[in-house]
């Protein structure tokens, strides 16, 4: 799958606000085309309440995001909010528990699903350059993190609400 067939697809999920970093938007020039999907099924919540589930990025943030290496020549990492458990299940260890596992994972591997390199510990995943191995697993964690970002908009809803 490339950058263009994931943010298709996930922007087709229901409710999905798709929104790509660009100069245009008035983005910090360092998200420039970076794109972020958030859950927002009436479109009104306020940029700075948004939390994207998933996101796809095509560079490194200097000083501060740089073990996938993504300045290679194609390389883009589709990142996923899957929640603890789902993280758990997926990578044999509590995201609580990542630090100590940090350095058994090659961040730069390419179609594989690793710990987010920096939010591993919130219970995001990533995948780099999803190919053969892992374009249907993508499919079902974006699936996944979509349902979970819209059962944390209705709780959020129905909190508000009292």
């Amino acid at each position: 799958m490339d950058e263009a067939a994931i943010i298709d697809y996930v922007g087709g999920l229901p409710g999905v606000v798709t929104f790509t970093a660009s100069e245009e938007n008035d983005a910090p020039a360092s998200a420039w085309g970076d794109t972020f999907f958030f859950y927002d099924p009436e479109g009104k919540l306020a940029e700075n309440q948004r939390l994207p589930f998933a996101t796809v990025v095509i560079h490194d943030y200097a000083g501060w995001d740089t073990e996938s290496r993504l300045d290679r020549d194609g390389i883009f990492r589709v990142n996923l909010a899957v929640g603890r458990s789902s993280f758990e299940g997926l990578l044999g260890h509590s995201p609580k528990e990542h630090a100590a596992h940090h350095d058994e994972f090659d961040y730069a591997a390419t179609d594989v699903l690793l710990p987010h390199p920096t939010y591993a510990s919130q219970g995001w995943v990533s995948i780099l350059n999803p190919a053969e191995r892992t374009s249907a697993q993508l499919r079902e964690l974006l699936e996944n993190a979509h349902g979970l970002a819209a059962r944390r908009y209705a709780r959020r809803r129905i909190t508000a609400s009292k």
